[in-house]
Parts: structure tokens; sequence; C-alpha cells
């Protein structure tokens, strides 16, 4: 008697994150990107999609290749029902640190939008109340809700060209490449030639010990 041979799946593909944690509703999903950066601005991000909309390639913006992202930017603005970026600068983030720098530009992106959201969602574990919309803070939010997905990459993606103008204003620290992060070469550079008017002078490596 032959043993029956096993059954072959095909590979899945990969699986759409839920649109909003709650449905049925304006929710806008908010992130933020540069936060460990050492230049630059904070950026970012409020996205709302429509209700059960679904992409499977939507997804935290750090799993994704820089030319995924760059797609993914030109689908989720086109999508979207409504989305806004915004900025604060290296100044400020010295003034009032990275934690309030980025609600408040957090704060800012939802200022922008061309739509009231009813529901807030956010990425991360800290936020400041936003007037009087209930917001829920969601730890590996932008993997979780494709809301707050959309949001860092559209954070990413506007920070990351933000930072390639000023490497082409300030070249020696490759922020072409690095986008501002402390890396070898980013802080090589620092040593070799010191800090920019883009810097973060609060941050170590930065900041003199």
């Amino acid at each position: 008697m032959k043993s029956e041979g096993r059954v072959k799946r095909k590979a899945s593909g990969p699986v759409a994150l839920p649109a909003a944690s709650v449905a049925f509703m304006l929710e806008a999903g908010c992130d933020e990107a540069g936060r460990g950066c050492l230049a630059g601005p904070v950026c970012a991000a409020a996205v709302i999609l429509p209700d059960g909309y679904s992409n499977p390639l939507i997804n935290d913006s750090k799993k994704l290749s820089e030319r995924r992202r760059a797609e993914l930017r030109d689908v989720i603005e086109r999508d979207a029902l409504a989305w806004a970026v915004a900025l604060v600068d290296n100044r400020e983030i010295d003034e009032i640190n990275i934690l309030n720098a980025s609600i408040l530009a957090m704060h800012k992106a939802l200022d922008s939008l061309e739509i009231r959201p009813g529901h807030i969602v956010v990425d991360g574990n800290r936020f400041k109340p936003y007037g009087d919309t209930p917001y829920l803070t969601v730890v590996k939010g932008d993997a979780t809700y494709g809301n707050i997905a959309a949001a860092s990459i559209l954070a990413k993606t506007h920070r990351d060209e933000l930072m390639q103008r000023l490497a082409a204003e300030y070249p020696g620290y490759n922020w072409e490449v690095n986008k501002g992060y402390p890396t070898a070469d980013h802080l090589e550079a620092l040593r070799r030639l010191g800090p920019t008017p883009y810097h973060r002078l609060t941050f170590r490596g930065v900041r003199q010990e």
C-alpha cells in the first residue's frame, strides 16, 4: 500500500495590518522619525486611512527597504483620507527635550490634518492629551495598526528627504546615508569637523563632555 504524499502548501504572502484600532471612526495614526538622531529635526506624521483599508505592504517603516518606503509613500498620500507631516527643529529639541519635541511634532501634524479625527492612536507609550480627543498609545504600534505604520512611513521618508538636502549644505557628515543617526562615520566627522547649526547640542556624542 502506498503512503500518501504530503500536501505542499503555497507560501502565504504578507498579511495586511488592521487599518485602525477602532472601526467605523475617523482615527488618526501617529508616529515619529528621527528621535535618536544627533542632527536634524524630529519629524512626525498623522494619517487617517479609510475604514477597512487594506494594504499588506504597509508595515513598520524600519522593516521596509528605502525603495519600498518611497513607493508606499505615494500610495499612502494618494489613498489616505487625510495626512500631514510636521517637524520640530534641533534648537527646540535642545530646549524642551526630545520626548516633548516628538509629542509636539505629532500635535502639529494633527493640527494640519484637513479632517478632524474622532480618535488618535500613537506608537509607543507616551503622549499628551490633544484637546479632548481620546487617544490610545500602543507599544510597537507601527507593526500593529495600518494607520500608525502609514504614519511611520511618511515621517521617515519626509525626514530622510530633508536630510538629503542638508547633506548637500554640510558635506562631510554623510547625512545622505546615515540621516543624522550616531553612526561611526557621523561620530568621526563630529570629532574632526565639530557640530553644525543642525546638530542637537544637548545630545551625547555632540555635546562636549
